[in-house]
């Protein structure tokens, strides 16, 4: 019987070699990604230790620092708690209700902001043009932009959020089943890579808008002030908007109206509640590819 192996140079074997280079192909550069977010990882955590180093050299500073931000933080809060003096509920939600909206986005935003509130700079320098020497030097930019001056006060934040947090847990009316528990911290994490996503986008549309800082805190710092109050005192339009298109009441608005046995205004599925970290997911694609056409797209001051 004649044998069906191929022979050298049949149309069969070149598909398989092809099929092989390609294989190959893939797993080198799936590889080179690997590498490269490692190598922006780490980077990233030898900038973040030499601020921290420089930081705690004055830890008097240091500390009332913290306490400030922390203070400045509660401010917010305590126009709240003196808001409620006169009332009794807002848009329907009592005050430990809208604390938990508070704290958990509160949380969420002071994540985001340690680890990449250092971001809306990137207009300055372009303008400037301190970009070009983050550019020669082997760790991804973005590492270097949201590590660079890194500012453990914000840490201050994140606490007083907590503080306000556990204050909600223990004053609300609520069931407390295994699954609410644990909702609560996965999508104040999950938030904060939502809030990252836009703080990222952010940078990325600074490359072309210029020094645009104050439109990326509007969605951040502006956003996070919205998602302190309850859903039901904005238009249906808005609600809509930071849902579909600017995906923020996953931040807070749609797991926390599940924990308080609320129900979502738009009338979201029961599910919707625990997909904070898959829409992290989502919106951190297009905001990654945006900073990746932004810097192909930087084309330095030339000075």
């Amino acid at each position: 019987m004649v044998g069906t192996s191929e022979t050298p140079g049949t149309p069969g074997t070149a598909a398989a070699a092809g099929s092989a280079v390609g294989s190959a192909a893939a797993a080198g550069e799936t590889a080179v990604r690997r590498s490269r977010v490692v190598e922006g990882l780490r980077g990233y955590g030898l900038i973040v230790g030499m601020w921290i180093r420089a930081t705690m050299a004055y830890r008097t500073s240091f500390f009332l620092m913290l306490v400030g931000n922390a203070t400045i933080s509660g401010l917010d809060f305590v126009g709240i708690f003196i808001m409620f003096r006169h009332v009794d509920a807002l848009g329907g939600f009592s005050l430990p209700e809208i604390a938990l909206l508070y704290g958990t986005s509160t949380v969420s935003l002071g994540l985001a902001d340690l680890l990449l509130g250092n971001t809306d700079r990137i207009g300055a320098r372009v303008r400037d043009g301190s970009l070009d020497t983050m550019l020669v030097r082997p760790v991804p930019v973005l590492a270097q932009v949201a590590a660079d001056r890194f500012a453990l006060r914000r840490l201050g934040r994140i606490v007083q959020g907590l503080a306000v947090t556990g204050w909600a847990v223990a004053a609300v009316d609520v069931d407390w089943t295994a699954g609410r528990v644990l909702l609560l911290p996965v999508a104040m994490v999950a938030g904060a890579a939502i809030f990252a996503a836009v703080m990222v986008a952010g940078a990325a549309f600074q490359f072309v808008a210029g020094d645009a800082a104050e439109v990326q805190n509007s969605f951040t710092y502006g956003g996070n002030t919205m998602l302190q109050y309850p859903p039901t005192i904005f238009t249906r339009e808005l609600v809509r908007g930071v849902t579909f298109v600017i995906p923020l009441a996953f931040v807070n608005w749609v797991p926390v109206l599940h924990v308080l046995g609320r129900p979502e205004p738009l009338g979201l599925p029961g599910w919707a509640a625990y997909a904070s970290p898959l829409v992290a997911c989502v919106v951190l694609v297009p905001a990654s590819l945006a900073w990746r056409a932004g810097i192909r797209s930087y084309r330095s001051t030339g000075s």
